[in-house]
């Protein structure tokens, strides 16, 4: 079956105003460039990289919260994500990457499609947990080899002191799995050397040792040498103006939610792992006050980021097309002939008014 949309269309080389037709892929896109695109808008679907759950469901708690939490991110414009883990014992973390396996097996037609997992921990640094529960550990490179045998890993968020040489990043790198630091106090020495092997950085500003101007540590490594980092533009994690520094100084920052149960949810008690968090004035926090994830959605990060200053095309690009290229796929996050139909449609206040998830109508399943 074809279908298609009209409007401004938003391609690699930038707005086409014309009509995009699709199967499961994007069969052709036709039109005249435009400068002054008008809604209704046509984008690639969201591609969120950090994701612990929504709905209402926390990712920890198997494979149904997952299909949960995929069917509510889809409704709100994801079209593709990782679901992520918390800091947990081994078992926690194998029973996590065999409901990833199971979803990735048998996945819900109205929801995200999983990319794969994203593990944040367990090796992180047990002095900079944030709301991470307290299961930190040293760098196991015989551990992850056995969870990347249980399912497919796209990132793993690690303290690089808490690894021994580069072991560590040297298996990620054999397996095809992201490097990401984060939850870390390393230093600007020990963050650099990870940097210009290639790694990322996780939720950048938040969990980690600063930027200064002097004892720099992981965020002036990043401001520095990062090629790319994710952010939460919820204005929670980090305010606007510490969002736009970061633009300018790394190439490739792009949007993740971080979302936790609350996402999509009223006000009130969550799960973050075997942590209790609240839902409240759009933040999830932990009793003590420390932010705890996010309830943050990926339309609503786009029209933060448009708020903020950002063009609609690089605020959509920063969602979509630079996390797709940082897990190295080139499928998703744009609109071009061959790739995946994954597609939102945004009407002049960019309110989503429909969702396309490789050819099947997300928005006819509500």
């Amino acid at each position: 079956m074809t279908d298609h949309f009209d409007g401004s269309i938003l391609t690699p080389d930038g707005w086409v105003m014309g009509r995009i037709t699709h199967g499961t892929r994007i069969n052709a896109v036709e039109g005249d460039p435009t400068r002054a695109p008008r809604p209704p808008y046509i984008l690639p679907g969201f591609v969120d990289c950090h994701v612990h759950g929504g709905g209402g469901a926390d990712m920890m708690e198997g494979a149904e919260a997952i299909r949960t939490a995929a069917r509510l991110h889809a409704r709100h414009g994801t079209t593709a994500f990782c679901p992520t883990s918390v800091t947990a014992p081994t078992e926690d973390l194998d029973s996590f990457l065999d409901a990833v396996a199971a979803v990735m097996a048998d996945p819900p037609q109205d929801g995200a499609r999983v990319l794969g997992a994203h593990l944040e921990g367990p090796f992180i640094n047990p002095d900079k947990l944030g709301a991470q529960p307290p299961f930190a550990r040293h760098a196991d490179v015989t551990q992850l080899k056995a969870w990347a045998e249980r399912a497919p890993i796209r990132i793993m968020t690690l303290a690089p002191e808490e690894e021994d040489g580069g072991a560590l990043l040297d298996a990620l790198a054999a397996a095809g799995i992201r490097a990401q630091l984060g939850h870390s106090l390393c230093d600007y020495a020990q963050a650099r050397a990870a940097l210009e092997r290639g790694a990322g950085v996780t939720h950048l500003f938040n969990a980690m040792s600063t930027l200064a101007h002097r004892g720099n540590g992981l965020c002036g490594a990043a401001f520095a040498h990062a090629d790319y980092a994710e952010i939460i533009p919820d204005l929670v994690h980090v305010e606007a103006g510490a969002i736009l520094a970061a633009r300018r100084a790394i190439p490739n920052l792009y949007g993740v939610t971080d979302a936790t149960g609350g996402a999509g949810m009223p006000d009130g008690s969550y799960r973050l792992g075997s942590l209790d968090v609240e839902k409240a004035n759009g933040a999830m926090r932990l009793p003590d006050g420390t932010l705890a994830g996010s309830a943050l959605t990926m339309d609503a990060a786009l029209r933060n980021l448009v708020d903020i200053g950002l063009p609609l095309d690089e605020a959509a690009r920063r969602l979509s097309t630079i996390p797709a290229d940082w897990l190295g796929l080139t499928d998703i996050g744009r609109l071009a002939p061959g790739t995946r139909a994954d597609i939102v449609v945004l009407d002049e206040t960019l309110t989503l008014t429909r969702v396309i998830a490789g050819g099947h109508d997300i928005s006819r399943t509500r």
